[in-house]
């Protein structure tokens, strides 16, 4: 017997390993933050300079931040999660429960966020929208693409999810163990 994954098991792996770089590198943009937020305070109201630029790059970040690193939280059972009977289920149970979840609830949700901030994403790239600031950013319409980041991402990691659920489900993997806290 090989030691070689399946196709679909190993491209769960890949899915897992991009979105996990991808998620860390955007955790790191969180050093950005501090560091940018604070000199745009220090130069705002110790200088009374305004630092248009630097604030949206700020904003940027934190979108990415957040919307970045969402389909790597996923991957490690970050989100909010009730678990009061999950956690009292069998590792084939909790896999079922996986299933579902990702079929039922994040795959609609994001797929319908992609499709109602699609013409939002499409019409700031068809102007390559800029900042209406002055001194402001001109790469608005990258940040709004951020958006189809979070989507495309968290429909991977979904994709993921179940694979390995199914593989569990069937007995091929074994459960992971619940982790608490």
């Amino acid at each position: 017997m090989s030691d070689k994954p399946s196709f679909p098991l190993a491209l769960a792996y890949l899915i897992d390993a991009l979105n996990s770089w991808f998620g860390k590198a955007c955790a790191w943009l969180t050093v950005f933050l501090v560091i940018g937020t604070a000199i745009v305070v220090v130069l705002r109201y110790g200088f009374g300079i305004g630092a248009t630029a630097l604030q949206e790059a700020v904003l940027y970040a934190h979108a990415l931040v957040f919307m970045g690193a969402a389909a790597w939280v996923l991957q490690r059972n970050g989100h909010v999660r009730v678990d009061i009977f999950y956690q009292k289920f069998s590792g084939r149970r909790q896999a079922l429960v996986e299933i579902l979840g990702n079929l039922l609830f994040l795959l609609p949700v994001a797929l319908f966020l992609g499709w109602a901030s699609w013409d939002y994403v499409s019409n700031a790239w068809s102007t390559l929208e800029a900042s209406s600031e002055s001194g402001g950013l001109k790469f608005v319409y990258l940040q709004k693409s951020i958006i189809l980041v979070l989507v495309i991402s968290l429909v991977l990691q979904g994709i993921s999810n179940m694979i390995k659920a199914l593989y569990v489900f069937s007995g091929r993997l074994p459960a992971p163990e619940v982790k608490h806290g």
